[in-house]
């Protein structure tokens, strides 16, 4: 068995190497069993680079590492593509036996450029974005991104001597929403194990404006406050806007203000009733929007749905005013200007219904005592005494005998 094993003992082993270019590979070759013979390194067009610890070619990037009877071990700093090959480890024994090693060497891809953006597009047109990474080896892989999403490109790899160029491209109509969206072309490959590369840019989209015009009040009435804010998205954004009523000029600038894209009523009156237009333009085109304002009258008599809840108020306007400003549903975003209008209002409002709770409750009040008066003497009449009564004739003598005895107990009640 000792001599079949110094036999298989006496063979080189080797290893593979894979090394990213740039980089520094070691290459080590060993053999269990040796009496005494040297091991050789060559590269791949055979040159001999270390016989035993003798160097043997001159370049300063190959050094020697460890060199014995049973091992020898070299390296290669910096590592181009033309290293890569397959190197021999010789055994000069009789006859002479060698292994072989494959060096690969990873082609690093350069950063990825995007082009084919075109700054600013317009919305509706094709864009076709083109992610360029050369350098490569093996191919790289490039992936889209549309704000952190995978997307879907079409890729292209032309061999350009031992490395790949990749290309990939994406083909977009873009629309308003890609308005400020970071597309990221990102590059996958080994040699990058640890920090993918990437390139990202944002779209600029310009579109024409929309406009939507937002009332502060739902039911404007005489003497409110309202605001109508006109709201239009557009890029580049549309400013100034232009307020028109009735297809003219706004006619109280006194009551209305105009202050950017607001216009705000200071007391709503009749004559404030019509159409209110909100128009904004940029380079792309111009775009409007109506509300139909009806004032409708203060009302009278409170109905549920156009109130807001009745709190107990004082019936004095001082008060009343302190208690609406305190109030959040009641005060908005009102001026300080119309309060002092606005508590009038509320004051009379609520002298009226003050008025009106306090008749009412009069009339209940004395409703409420004639009926219990009489409803008492129709109970003793008929229903008092009826309990332990054999017949009716007997209830109603009862009764009649429980009559003044009823009629004491209820003054004592009332």
């Amino acid at each position: 068995g000792g001599w079949e094993h110094s036999i298989s003992g006496q063979y080189p082993l080797v290893q593979n190497v894979t090394v990213t270019e740039g980089g520094t590979a070691n290459l080590t070759c060993r053999v269990e069993y040796n009496d005494n013979t040297s091991l050789q390194w060559s590269n791949p067009a055979q040159q001999t680079l270390f016989f035993g610890d003798k160097k043997a070619l001159r370049d300063n990037r190959i050094e020697l590492i460890h060199a014995s009877f049973s091992e020898l071990t070299i390296s290669i700093s910096d590592v181009t593509l033309t290293d890569e090959g397959m190197y021999t480890c010789s055994l000069f024994t009789m006859p002479v036996r060698t292994a072989k090693a494959y060096l690969t060497v990873l082609g690093v891809p350069e950063k990825p450029e995007i082009d084919g953006l075109t700054k600013p597009a317009l919305e509706g047109d094709q864009i076709t974005l083109t992610c360029i990474t050369q350098g490569s080896k093996p191919a790289a892989d490039l992936r889209w991104f549309r704000n952190e999403k995978e997307v879907k490109g079409a890729k292209e790899v032309n061999a350009s001597g031992k490395t790949f160029t990749v290309r990939s491209s994406l083909q977009l109509r873009v629309d308003r929403n890609d308005d400020g969206v970071a597309y990221t072309c990102r590059v996958d490959h080994v040699a990058l194990a640890q920090s993918p590369q990437q390139a990202t840019e944002v779209l600029e989209v310009h579109y024409a404006p929309r406009v939507e015009i937002n009332p502060s009040l739902a039911v404007p009435q005489e003497g409110q406050y309202l605001k109508l804010e006109c709201m239009s998205k557009g890029n580049p954004s549309p400013d100034p806007v232009l307020w028109t009523k009735d297809g003219g000029e706004l006619p109280d600038l006194d009551r209305m203000i105009v202050e950017g894209r607001e216009l705000t009523f200071t007391s709503l009156n009749k004559t404030d009733n019509g159409t209110y237009r909100c128009e904004a333009s940029n380079h792309l085109g111009t775009s409007s929007a109506e509300y139909v304002l009806y004032v409708y009258d203060v009302p009278t008599t409170l109905s549920p749905s156009t109130t807001p809840p009745l709190h107990p108020i004082p019936p004095d306007p001082t008060a009343l005013l302190g208690t609406h400003a305190s109030d959040p549903t009641v005060t908005g975003n009102r001026d300080p200007n119309a309060m002092g209008q606005h508590g009038t209002d509320h004051a009379l409002i609520g002298g009226v219904v003050a008025v009106v709770v306090f008749v009412t409750l009069c009339l209940i009040i004395v409703l409420g005592r004639y009926l219990a008066r009489h409803k008492g003497t129709y109970l003793t009449n008929e229903a008092k005494g009826a309990d332990d009564a054999p017949d009716a004739d007997t209830a109603i003598i009862n009764a009649e005998g429980n009559h003044a005895h009823a009629e004491e107990k209820k003054e004592y009640f009332i």
